[in-house]
């Protein structure tokens, strides 16, 4: 019996756009020493790892380099390949058993919607040496538990960051986000995320991150449902909303490949 691969580019209703995630459909369990070394074959950001089991399904994400705890994008690949096989399940939510507790996702006007726990944001004093890291002038900083968020001071000056990732990869801020809010009126805020701690020196598009973007853009805006854009090479769209203690991440999604490993 074999696991099935595919590859998902999230966040974007364009293929080659977005960001591109793998999701393995595992037939049974396997060691996470096998997982890792897929995730490091696939090279992506995040591989998921999908595991059904009495009606709800197991998921765990893997980069190149370890697990981590939350991926929004690769949750999203995750409900798209479910939803793709199984047609039948897009009127009712699906539930993911992670690390980060129960995620829910749902099929919403042939778009996945993701609920997911909201990041409490805690201002931080910014030390003089983040802005020379990161290239670009810091307004404010916060941050929830290893996320790193810096407010600069214009959405041009996030489109033409060039962050020293070495120096990144050496400091203690395993992953970061710089926003601003965005000069074009189709958004209300902009963003990008390095993680060279975690093997990724930036992430296309990274739905956990906002997580912690929406509640700090809801206390900075004064609304809570956004249109956001995250400014990598690739791009990509959300469609962000904060209900209570819970953020709702949606985006659309496209499959690219399916493949059975021979492995």
């Amino acid at each position: 019996m074999t696991h099935t691969l595919y590859q998902v580019d999230a966040f974007t209703d364009r293929p080659f756009k977005g960001n591109p995630a793998a999701v393995c459909l595992l037939q049974k369990p396997v060691p996470d020493k096998w997982m890792q070394s897929l995730a490091a074959e696939m090279n992506l950001s995040e591989t998921a790892f999908l595991l059904p089991k009495n009606g709800d399904w197991h998921l765990r994400w893997f980069t190149p380099k370890t697990e981590v705890d939350l991926c929004g994008h690769a949750t999203l690949a995750s409900a798209r390949v479910i939803f793709e096989l199984h047609p039948t399940l897009r009127d009712r939510p699906i539930n993911f058993h992670t690390h980060s507790g129960l995620l829910i996702a749902r099929w919403v006007d042939d778009m996945v919607e993701l609920d997911f726990p909201a990041l409490d944001p805690e201002p931080i004093e910014v030390s003089p040496d983040v802005e020379s890291i990161l290239g670009v002038n810091v307004v404010t900083g916060a941050r929830s538990g290893d996320y790193f968020l810096f407010e600069a001071e214009s959405d041009q000056a996030i489109r033409k960051a060039a962050p020293d990732f070495r120096a990144l990869s050496e400091s203690e801020m395993p992953e970061v986000i710089i926003t601003a809010r965005s000069a074009d009126p189709t958004y209300d805020f902009i963003s990008r995320f390095f993680a060279p701690r975690l093997g990724i020196d930036e992430d296309p598009v990274t739905g956990s991150a906002h997580c912690l973007l929406a509640p700090y853009w809801a206390e900075k805006l004064g609304k809570k449902a956004f249109d956001a854009y995250q400014a990598s090479q690739r791009g990509g769209r959300l469609h962000v909303r904060l209900v209570g203690d819970r953020v709702c991440i949606s985006g659309a999604a496209r499959m690219i490949f399916s493949a059975e490993l021979l492995i």
